[in-house]
């Protein structure tokens, strides 16, 4: 929690960084409200209230004498707007390369709610267009999300976003725990064989191949250590706990690229 607090007391000069690498060509039409970096910050600001746009337009009323006046449509187009997105991932970028990650990782995948309706923990299904998935990639030794990934289809495709976010940004990798559901040969063979996989295999398991060969090696050779390694992926589940309590497990927005820059954020 005191690196918490020392993080957001930093962020706005986080944010001055991340927006001050974006450069935009010159454009007619009426000038801006906000610069880039007010826009982030105000964005930042309604994610961490946790209230609806017209919530946020509410609250802004409150700090009208401070210069602060903002219409919900303000805040809702925030959500799409590119420059936004553009330094919300230079932000994510400027943090992985503080806080280094170990290449020691825990992933694990949930699911947030798109309609009030259709809870999460209620759908036994979970499927359809009521729900959007998401995938993060923990480090175990800073305990920060090192990439993460958002889908609309499954949590196997916001895996694969996570996992392509690693290879562009050249992440290191040694190890990884896995829940079972990514228990596949698929899965496996995106790894070379230097990175150890702590999984646990699925019932139905028919034909191991040189990648389930190397990991029942290591249960064979102390079944203990292993599981104390794999279980160590309930970190994953600590920070969507974490996340749903602070953001909520609701995502208000209607298109899908204001959902997956709510969901990133």
């Amino acid at each position: 929690r005191k690196i918490i607090r020392i993080k957001i007391k930093k962020l706005p000069d986080l944010v001055r960084q991340a927006c001050s690498t974006i450069k935009t060509d010159y454009k007619t039409g009426r000038p801006e409200k906000f610069t880039l970096e007010q826009k982030v910050m105000l964005f930042l600001y309604a994610r961490f209230m946790r209230k609806s746009n017209r919530g946020m337009e509410e609250i802004m009323l409150w700090l009208k004498p401070f210069g602060c006046d903002v219409s919900y449509k303000t805040i809702e187009r925030l959500y799409s707007d590119p420059l936004v997105k553009a330094a919300l991932h230079n932000l994510f970028i400027i943090l992985l390369s503080e806080d280094k990650p170990s290449g020691n990782y825990a992933g694990d995948g949930t699911g947030y709610s798109l309609s009030v309706e259709d809870h999460y923990r209620t759908n036994v299904r979970k499927k359809g267009k009521k729900f959007a998935y998401f995938f993060s990639l923990i480090d175990l030794e800073t305990g920060m999300y090192a990439a993460c990934g958002v889908s609309f289809r499954s949590e196997m495709d916001a895996f694969n976003k996570a996992m392509s976010f690693v290879k562009e940004n050249n992440l290191p990798i040694e190890s990884i725990r896995l829940d079972r559901y990514y228990s596949s040969r698929k899965v496996i063979k995106q790894f070379n064989k230097l990175v150890l996989l702590f999984l646990i295999p699925k019932k139905n398991l028919v034909k191991l191949g040189l990648g389930w060969y190397r990991i029942f090696q290591r249960i064979l050779l102390d079944a203990l250590a292993y599981l104390a390694e794999y279980y160590q992926r309930n970190l994953s589940e600590s920070g969507f706990s974490a996340d749903k309590g602070r953001f909520g497990s609701l995502i208000r927005q209607k298109r899908d690229d204001r959902k997956e820059t709510a969901l990133f954020t």
